[in-house]
């Protein structure tokens, strides 16, 4: 018994060693994520100038502390005389709004989607896979530059190829998941009890999966930043003159060499944000997974 004892306090010494190593990186990407998220949501407070309105005399100044440079503008001007640390506040606003519209939708289709093929399985599950299968071999990019040019650069459509391109991700994760879920007790014990199909999906099983569900959103919103910036980037997402990062990027690859400021910080801008929630979305994986806790 005592062996067992210390055998049992030496496994436990090393848990409590790694979540003190962890806690110092929780409170950083915190601090981080807030910082990064606090600008979008009070941009017409915290923007300085107007991200539309250009002042050519004053195009193309540097950053304050270098030469040439003025406080009015700490992180200088594009070709435009647009103020670009206004830019990129409200750019934060068009980058998030994006994500987590097109998340909502294709993860609400998705998981819909996910949970009927898992499910009730057989031809519904093999239809719905095969579907998934073919959205997956798409070239995400080149997809997405058809859809654009089809439909036409806005806002909207930027939701809409976003949304489509995500559908498949949650469908293919939930269904792993609902096959999982469904063959445990209280499934059985639903169905005995004669509850509906729709009611043992969303009541019973649905709330089993959740927590995927909120680790997938994470980790998603960094993707769809970085897709977002891309197509922007290539000329068919957010349409000029919406400050977007990614087109913000695009309007400063010509000036890399004699106005690097124009690119770099919208580009930085987008690293910072996606690496942030992507590494948030592994301490949420972490730390919601019971698979992963027990580790």
């Amino acid at each position: 018994m005592a062996v067992t004892a210390v055998r049992v306090g030496a496994q436990a010494a090393p848990r409590r060693r790694v979540g003190g190593r962890r806690a110092p990186m929780v409170v950083f990407l915190a601090i981080l994520f807030v910082i990064l998220v606090l600008p979008a949501l009070l941009a017409p407070w915290l923007a300085p100038h107007d991200p539309l309105e250009g002042r050519l005399f004053q195009k193309l100044k540097p950053p304050a502390w270098l030469t040439g440079g003025s406080w009015e503008y700490p992180l200088g001007t594009d070709p435009l005389g647009r103020d670009i640390l206004s830019r990129l506040i409200f750019g934060a606003r068009v980058s998030l709004s994006v994500s987590l519209v097109a998340i909502f939708i294709g993860g609400i289709a998705g998981t819909v989607l996910g949970l009927v093929a898992g499910y009730f399985g057989g031809w519904t599950d093999a239809l719905i896979m095969r579907a998934v299968d073919i959205a997956f071999s798409l070239p995400t990019i080149l997809l997405g530059l058809v859809l654009a040019v089809v439909i036409g650069p806005s806002f909207r459509t930027v939701i809409v190829i976003v949304a489509f391109l995500l559908w498949a991700r949650y469908a293919r994760q939930v269904r792993g998941e609902v096959l999982s879920v469904k063959e445990r007790d209280f499934v059985a014990q639903a169905r005995i009890a004669g509850c509906s199909h729709l009611r043992i999906m969303f009541g019973h099983i649905l709330p089993n999966v959740v927590n995927t569900l909120i680790v997938l959103a994470t980790l998603q919103v960094g993707y769809v930043i970085l897709l977002e910036g891309t197509l922007s980037f290539l000329g068919v997402g957010i349409p000029p003159p919406t400050p977007a990062w990614g087109l913000m990027v695009a309007t400063g690859r010509a000036l890399i060499v004699s106005a690097w400021w124009v690119s770099f910080f919208p580009g930085l801008a987008i690293l910072l944000t996606v690496l942030t929630l992507n590494l948030m979305g592994d301490w949420l994986r972490d730390r919601l997974d019971p698979k992963l806790r027990q580790v």
